[in-house]
């Protein structure tokens, strides 16, 4: 099999999916691999360094045209004008509250396993929670605080929780059962930095901090909503960058930037091309990318599109599009 590795174009990414040590293995198992010229520029790897351990070093097209694609960030636009018909992609796709982006891929017939949406036996994200660690440690480092409220107990919501008692603010956590309207309400209007760090695979985030609360916050706090990329914990939240990271909203600094692992690009394309080597490996293993999916229950539930069509029922409803579920018959079909 083919594996291709883009250069990211999301504003502000420079991680890469898969760095030497990971693709040497992939070679080793016996298939080929393209990376697009410069891809590992941002975490200062240059082309020969992939060239070394036996990658072919392509332009863009080239790469696209790869059986099975695996990157970091969601499909850009400027993806979308290289990508071909039919592609298989893996990465963090996001397609909550995204569906134009969804309707993008399904008319061109793609593909979509979505790291975020890999669970293992243990019920655990275990691609989703080296990034989520990152971000969480990251926010609580960024915003001093002595008052911090954490909403969610996950992976970001524990990193950003142990970062910021380390620097001695006093912190409280709420989590899916303790995170009712009031507790919110009551923590929230006290605290100097909220993090958003709710995750529900596949769906929306929740709006715990509806426009009203967020008013009655104290002016100069800060929401850090990790969660963006599913539509953030705050009415008032939407995606920033890392060139123009906040903005104020009813008095409140808000930090959503999506890609916040990419200010730490080193240790975090480290931490993913750990994460998804044995993915990728078991993706090329059979002879096709639905065999593969037959055979492995915690890629089959990360696929979000299957050549097109929704494969997710919230996601084909956002979408407005249909649902089509994956079943063994429409996979041994493709292989």
């Amino acid at each position: 099999m083919i594996v291709g590795v883009p250069r990211e174009t999301k504003e502000g990414e420079r991680r890469i999916a898969l760095l030497p040590l990971a693709v040497e293995d992939i070679t080793a198992a016996g298939h080929d691999v393209r990376v697009e010229t410069r891809a590992g520029k941002g975490v200062a790897i240059n082309d020969q360094a992939y060239r070394d351990v036996g990658a072919d070093i392509v332009v863009a097209r080239d790469v696209w045209t790869s059986d099975l694609i695996v990157k970091v960030k969601e499909i850009q636009d400027a993806d979308l004008a290289v990508m071909p018909e039919g592609a298989t992609i893996f990465c963090y796709h996001h397609l909550p509250r995204e569906p134009e982006r969804t309707r993008a891929l399904a008319a061109r017939g793609v593909t979509a396993i979505a790291f975020e949406m890999v669970r293992d036996a243990h019920g655990e994200y275990p691609l989703l929670a080296p990034m989520s660690r990152i971000a969480g440690r990251m926010v609580a480092e960024r915003f001093r605080a002595k008052k911090v409220l954490v909403l969610g107990a996950g992976h970001a919501g524990k990193a950003a929780a142990e970062a910021a008692r380390k620097r001695g603010a006093e912190v409280t956590v709420l989590t899916r059962s303790t995170a009712t309207p009031d507790a919110v309400e009551r923590h929230a209007v006290e605290a100097d930095l909220v993090v958003g760090a709710v995750f529900n695979a596949g769906e929306p985030t929740p709006k715990l901090l509806p426009r009203s609360l967020v008013r009655r916050m104290k002016p100069g706090a800060v929401i850090a909503d990790i969660s963006i990329d599913a539509g953030g914990v705050a009415e008032t939240s939407r995606p920033t960058t890392h060139e123009a990271p906040t903005f104020v909203e009813e008095g409140v600094v808000h930090f959503c930037v999506t890609n916040i692992p990419a200010a730490d690009p080193v240790a975090a394309a480290a931490a993913i091309s750990q994460a998804i080597l044995p993915y990728v490996l078991d993706l090329a293993a059979k002879d096709t990318i639905a065999a593969a999916i037959l055979h492995h229950r915690e890629l089959r539930e990360a696929v979000l599109l299957w050549q097109g069509a929704v494969t997710h029922a919230g996601i084909a409803a956002e979408a407005g599009l249909p649902y089509s579920a994956l079943t063994d018959a429409v996979l041994a079909e493709s292989t």
